[in-house]
């Protein structure tokens, strides 16, 4: 790997926004490998590796930079040099609950971690418990920032429902998650759509599950087990999640398409509410949707700004602990001090403010007040909810996979004759791209509806490019079926895309369920090869998502170095969905798990 001074680790980055013409393309992508390194200044003896959560892994990047040429010393005359890695919060608490593993999680082994919440911590220690793994060191968290879990809305969505005099929560949500818009006298806007994240792998989507629960049972602390069971609480949760336009594993997915809409005018057209962390929306409306810290005051601030609303019947402040792993020497302990004692300078403090967190207090800085809209400028008390017990923790994540929105999704898989080239370890890419496929029918809920389609150019056995083996059935009676047909799929033919990808949509439209997550899921290796069907911008008319309540998103995955990535994200853009980057045939697996967090 080249180390580059002063450049960011290995990140695991779930989306990057690509702008092409004005087309804000949605691209999900892995192993992005750049590390900061400590500039020009002494070679330093102590090496501590810090793996942070997405959202804030440019700004510690920016400040170990600073820390390392600081000319700070260590107790014992020695220096450190900080690296900075970035991993999504539940995917860096998978991997160190197994243990991590360089080559598997795409980061080198941290020796600090700050995830974005210290519900983390809980589920961590939880899972060490079990396992009878040490995986953290008992010492007490450091709160580097803070920033309370809001309902982000386009101002005029958050005004109809009263912002900013009235207090609104969670049972707003389920209201208009019932009634819809018609019901406050703006019926041209639709159903209410909820974009909220997978609480397995996103903070933002485990803290509104948590506050929702909460909501239901009117307590701000010591919610129990019973709690949880209850048939009113599930019934209060299952509603709200009724109201999800898909999961997703990170929140700036949802803010990249909002912000797509906003430039075309669109920007009630999208989504009614988000649930994010304060500090997004500051980046949103700073011209940022993706979070990246470089482009604020750079990029196009929207035409229509978004609202924090902070749930008055309750929300989550989440504290960005930093914790030192099991895996630091005593050099290295002495070095996460230091440099978490260097965070919290006020300096440090300030800078944090500037990019729309609270400090570690929980003040807000006047960016983020005048950004948001915060009433009294962010001096108004939130009502802040207690943390669950490990115990109610578990079982809020055990419940939601009971209550979730289900799904109804459309597999189409490529199986022109490209599929037979090596994709290396000694299979095809056809047979890689079977085994995924078949491993993922495990990541669905029993109630999940999964159909397969194959596609390729007319055969001498088959008149039209695409054709459907099975119609979408639920998994607890058809997986048995689609595992022995996916197993059984051969390649041959070119690849005719665009004509499929028009096929497939139509189809799940017209055996659309509103009360589902409905979605097609293309996988390919290649590029169109179909003169019948060959005009790019022809598709994109034809499966532009401007009615949402007609629309299904389509989620394509590249599937080797010759897929056309550009218009795969392009086609996933122009239906709000995203697009993934499988074009190293050794990341399906990991592909194929977060395409389907989004069900």
């Amino acid at each position: 790997m080249n180390r580059r001074t002063g450049e960011r680790g290995p990140r695991r980055l779930p989306l990057l926004v690509a702008t092409a013409m004005g087309l804000v393309a949605i691209l999900a992508t892995f192993l992005v490998t750049r590390e900061v390194s400590g500039g020009s200044g002494p070679d330093c003896g102590v090496r501590l590796e810090v793996n942070s959560s997405t959202e804030k892994g440019d700004l510690l990047a920016e400040l170990a930079k600073k820390y390392n040429t600081s000319g700070r010393e260590l107790t014992d005359g020695k220096c450190a040099r900080v690296t900075v890695s970035e991993t999504s919060s539940g995917v860096a608490m998978d991997a160190l609950a197994q243990g991590w593993d360089e080559k598997r999680d795409g980061a080198p082994e941290p020796q600090a971690w700050t995830p974005t919440s210290s519900l983390w911590l809980t589920l961590l220690t939880e899972k060490g418990t079990a396992s009878d793994r040490t995986v953290l060191t008992g010492d007490e968290p450091v709160s580097l920032a803070t920033s309370p879990l809001t309902i982000a809305m386009p101002r005029p969505m958050a005004e109809a429902v009263g912002w900013p005099e009235k207090k609104i929560g969670w049972r707003d949500i389920l209201s208009l998650t019932e009634k819809g818009w018609g019901s406050l006298g703006h019926p041209e806007w639709g159903r209410f759509s909820l974009g909220k994240d997978n609480p397995h792998t996103s903070t933002s989507g485990l803290a509104a599950t948590v506050a929702a629960f909460y909501a239901a049972t009117g307590r701000s602390s010591d919610l129990t087990l019973d709690q949880v069971k209850d048939p009113k609480s599930r019934a209060f949760v299952s509603g709200v999640e009724a109201g999800v336009l898909h999961y997703g594993s990170d929140a700036t997915a949802y803010m990249a398409n909002l912000a797509e809409a906003d430039a075309k005018g669109q920007a009630l057209s999208y989504a009614s509410a988000v649930t994010v962390q304060e500090q997004l929306i500051h980046l949103y409306n700073q011209g940022s949707p993706t979070g990246d810290v470089k482009l604020l005051g750079k990029g196009k601030k929207p035409k229509v700004p978004l609202v924090a609303v902070h749930p008055d019947d309750g929300t989550l402040m989440l504290d960005h602990p930093f914790v030192v792993l099991p895996s630091a020497g005593g050099e290295q302990r002495a070095a996460a001090a230091d440099f978490s004692a260097f965070l919290l300078e006020a300096a440090q403090q300030r800078r944090f403010q500037q990019l729309g967190f609270r400090d570690h207090e929980g003040n807000a800085g006047r960016e983020l007040a005048a950004s948001v809209s915060l009433p009294d400028e962010g001096k108004r008390k939130l009502s802040l909810i207690d943390p669950p017990s490990p115990q109610v923790l578990g079982a809020i994540l055990d419940s939601w996979d009971e209550l979730r929105k289900k799904a109804r999704v459309l597999l189409v898989m490529d199986v022109s004759g490209s599929m037979n080239q090596s994709a290396g370890g000694g299979q095809s890419r056809m047979e890689a791209a079977k085994k995924a496929a078949v491993a993922a029918l495990d990541l669905y809920h029993p109630d999940d509806e999964v159909g397969l389609w194959a596609f390729s150019t007319e055969t001498a056995d088959h008149r039209e490019p695409y054709r459907e083996i099975l119609p979408p059935r639920p998994i607890k009676a058809g997986k048995s079926q689609l595992t022995t047909s996916i197993n059984g799929l051969s390649a041959e033919g070119g690849t005719a895309l665009y004509a499929t990808v028009r096929a497939a949509q139509q189809a799940a439209l017209s055996g659309l369920d509103t009360d589902r997550i409905n979605a097609v899921v293309v996988l390919t290796d290649g590029k169109n090869e179909y003169p019948a069907d060959n005009d790019l911008d022809a598709l994109l008319r034809d499966i532009d998502a401007t009615q949402l309540e007609r629309s299904v998103r389509v989620f394509t995955v590249a599937f080797s170095d010759q897929a056309d990535f550009d218009t795969l994200s392009e086609i996933s853009a122009a239906t709000k969905a995203t697009s993934y980057d499988a074009r190293d045939p050794a990341v399906i697996d990991k592909v194929m798990v977060s395409v389907i967090s989004n069900f």
